[in-house]
């Protein structure tokens, strides 16, 4: 049986602060309703992610803001990424270069913690 993580939630204080911000590095806005008041959904797909974030209001989880400090994702270039967090304003770390992979590590505005890894390129080990 495949097991594919779908969502992973993301605490934020301002819903459309955080959903600007991810639009400007590259998100997809795949969802954004108010089922009813006092419940708004929105869902967040990084580019070519099968995975995606949600944040929003009434949603419930038990993180405060800011506290979502795992997030890592892979890309098959660390020193675009950076570029390309860089050109759209977001102050990021990088490149870290590890035995393991290259990494780059941002923080969103509520000061959650992304960690992007571009793998090492096992191919030419010999």
């Amino acid at each position: 049986m495949d097991w594919k993580i779908e969502l992973i939630f993301v605490p934020v204080t301002d819903v459309d602060r955080a959903k600007d911000f991810y639009v400007k590095i590259g998100f997809n806005a795949d969802h954004d309703h108010v089922p009813y008041e006092g419940l708004r959904f929105v869902q967040m797909t990084p580019p070519g992610s099968a995975c995606s974030i949600a944040f929003g209001t009434g949603i419930g989880g038990s993180l405060a803001p800011g506290q979502q400090d795992s997030i890592q994702v892979v890309v098959p270039d660390a020193d675009a990424a950076l570029t390309q967090l860089r050109d759209a304003g977001v102050e990021a770390n990088g490149v870290d270069e590890q035995a393991w992979g290259r990494f780059v590590s941002f923080d969103d505005p509520d000061g959650n913690t992304w960690t992007l890894q571009q793998l090492p390129d096992y191919s030419a080990a010999g």
